[in-house]
């Protein structure tokens, strides 16, 4: 790929990935992924890339919540709204990746800095995901409970796998970056920047163009996508749980793929099959889009072999 010097490059690394098993999800275990991760992302800049991550905050939102709702039921605690859920994961694990940074660069001795962005990502308030919630968040309800969740505070509320209640909460698509002015500033000095955490805060503007906070969840993949189109960068990388992207996953006529062009990506999704709706397909939707956008190329891989990806050893390469 020639010189890396000032080459832009996305990064989205999944909430789940933070979290190895039910074994492993205290604070401890998942900064100690956070420092695996950030070795690699580390190499990409030593090799001089500008990199902006984006990540997923799925299992820490369901934390917040489970704490507050106990606290709600205990202490009488006020409860913590989604909206609010989302910046406080976004504060938490940014600062895990700011301080792994820190100290990965201090010991390579790369005159580098990291920051976060609390980022709120508008949508569009008639979007069909707000006709059609089908996110679960939070803990399960009895069916009272779920009842008069959904009388007294209007929830969306569904039988989840016969384990109870859950709420869930519409998935809209990312229309605008609010704070993309200030990544950009923070990227063009060089700042490796921390931002759309979650697929960023969801808002809505009212006819005056006022933000408000909404119930929704944004697919992080989606907003790194979008993120990766707007600051120009021309790699988004999505890590996940896999090596590579593969047809008819976990079937016994699996194959697994090295490369695939936007056309070949598009007949896939369109077949229906070959990529789950809830993991892998909205992660191949996001690298067409950035493809589409004029990205010259993503890459889906999981977090340790992020840097053998791009020296093109393993992964899956989507390119236009």
């Amino acid at each position: 790929m020639g010189s890396n010097q000032n080459r832009i490059a996305v990064i989205a690394i999944g909430g789940n990935s933070l979290i190895s098993d039910k074994d492993h999800q205290s604070i401890p275990d998942q900064y100690k992924a956070v420092e695996d991760t950030c070795v690699h992302i580390a190499d990409m800049i030593e090799q001089g890339w500008t990199v902006a991550i984006g990540h997923g905050n799925g299992p820490q939102v369901g934390f917040v919540l489970r704490r507050s709702e106990i606290a709600h039921k205990v202490e009488g605690l006020h409860e913590v709204p989604l909206d609010f859920c989302g910046a406080d994961t976004q504060g938490a694990t940014g600062y895990a990746l700011q301080q792994a940074l820190y100290n990965e660069f201090l010991k390579r001795g790369i005159k580098k800095a990291a920051a976060t962005i609390v980022t709120q990502v508008e949508v569009d308030s008639h979007d069909q995901a707000f006709q059609n919630p089908s996110k679960p968040i939070g803990g399960f309800m009895s069916a009272e409970e779920a009842k008069l969740k959904h009388e007294t505070e209007g929830w969306d509320v569904v039988e989840d796998a016969k384990r109870g209640y859950r709420r869930i909460v519409p998935s809209p698509l990312p229309m605008r970056v609010v704070e993309e002015p200030a990544i950009k500033l923070l990227m063009d000095a060089g700042i490796c920047v921390i931002t759309v955490g979650g697929g960023g805060i969801p808002v809505v503007a009212d006819s005056e163009g006022a933000l408000h906070g909404i119930a929704a969840v944004i697919d992080k993949d989606f907003a790194s996508s979008l993120l990766a189109s707007v600051i120009n960068a021309e790699l988004l990388i999505i890590s996940t749980a896999v090596e590579k992207v593969a047809l008819n996953f976990g079937k016994p006529e699996q194959k697994w793929l090295d490369t695939l062009t936007v056309a070949e990506a598009k007949q896939y999704l369109a077949e229906g099959s070959h990529f789950a709706r809830g993991s892998m397909a909205p992660k191949i939707q996001a690298c067409i889009w950035f493809l589409e956008r004029g990205g010259k190329k993503a890459i889906i891989t999981n977090p340790d072999n992020i840097s053998r990806a791009m020296r093109g050893e393993t992964g899956t390469a989507i390119i236009p």
